[in-house]
């Protein structure tokens, strides 16, 4: 039997966070997640548009690639009783990810650590001195993570869904050198990212399970799929022939970014504690979802216990059992 979104379960007193749900898949999953009864929390860079991916969620318009907002909606309910908020959140900054989360109150159900930067021509930096797609992508989910955690702890049945990527089978175990400038290629920095998710997913389920605790994590990767993150400015978008051709090239080429998102809700909601979801067909690229398939470096389990070591040493975020 194959999962569809309409197989997602009524998700009434859940509550979630989604990072980066202004767009793209992440929108995509906060809308599927609050239109089946989650609460659910936009957690943005841009707060303006967050604001308005909140609209368009309360008021069941298409959303950002023309996905009708409606078409997937639990029967019967409306956008009155869809419960979006939103909060700024910039995993680019520890300081941002440290007033997040201590303005966070009561109990979180589901974090899905979803945003994230692909492929800046040159290298970058983040505010804390680390290299953008490191420090974004998982830098900041780990320490976010770590600093809800007794938030999540204080939520029924807590999971986090780590968003990893296709491209994390051209991570290298140099990634805990945190991609580097004077060795910075883009292709292998992204690839070392999505190999960072991917460890920490892991590592943080045998660390919780090692904990006796009942949180969950998962990870998913959406294939290849037509969102912002292609356009986005700090990443491949800061070349003004991406920006205007990508578009047009992706709307034929790609999946739709609600089909991208398949994997995460299947990972927020039924996938075991440590699977790795994804499309199933052409290479992992579409098609529905199932269990995916990861690298051999992605399966090393000393590697994952030295990357949680340096991120813990380089954001000073210590996970509190």
């Amino acid at each position: 039997m194959t999962w569809t979104p309409n197989d997602l379960p009524d998700l009434t007193g859940t509550t979630a966070v989604v990072t980066g749900a202004n767009s793209g898949i992440g929108f995509e999953t906060a809308n599927a997640l609050a239109r089946n009864g989650a609460t659910v929390t936009l957690a943005c860079r841009n707060i303006g548009a967050a604001e308005q991916a909140a609209e368009r969620i309360r008021s069941g318009h298409r959303g950002v690639d023309g996905h009708d907002a409606t078409k997937d909606a639990t029967a019967g309910l409306d956008g009155g009783g869809v419960h979006v908020r939103v909060a700024e959140l910039d995993l680019s900054s520890l300081a941002s990810v440290r007033r997040f989360a201590g303005a966070w109150e009561g109990p979180l159900n589901l974090l899905v650590n979803n945003a994230g930067v692909m492929r800046p021509s040159k290298w970058l930096g983040t505010s804390d001195g680390f290299e953008l797609q490191f420090g974004t992508n998982h830098l900041g989910h780990y320490a976010l993570t770590g600093l809800l955690l007794a938030a999540l702890k204080a939520g029924a049945s807590p999971r986090v869904v780590t968003v990893a990527s296709l491209a994390h089978r051209q991570g290298r175990a140099d990634l805990l050198d945190g991609n580097p400038p004077q060795s910075y290629r883009p292709e292998r920095a992204y690839g070392n990212s999505k190999l960072a998710n991917l460890l920490f997913g892991a590592e943080l389920q045998r660390r919780a399970t090692a904990h006796g605790s009942a949180l969950s994590s998962a990870m998913s990767h959406p294939g290849i799929s037509a969102t912002g993150l292609v356009v986005n400015r700090q990443g491949m978008g800061a070349n003004p022939l991406v920006r205007t051709a990508a578009p047009g090239v992706m709307r034929v080429l790609f999946q739709s970014a609600a089909a991208g998102a398949n994997p995460s809700l299947y990972a927020a909601t039924e996938a075991a504690p440590g699977s790795y979801t994804g499309p199933r067909r052409l290479l992992e690229s579409r098609g529905p979802v199932g269990p995916a398939r990861l690298s051999a470096l992605a399966q090393d389990q000393e590697l994952a216990s030295r990357l949680w070591q340096v991120s813990q040493d380089l954001t000073g975020v210590e996970f509190r059992w």
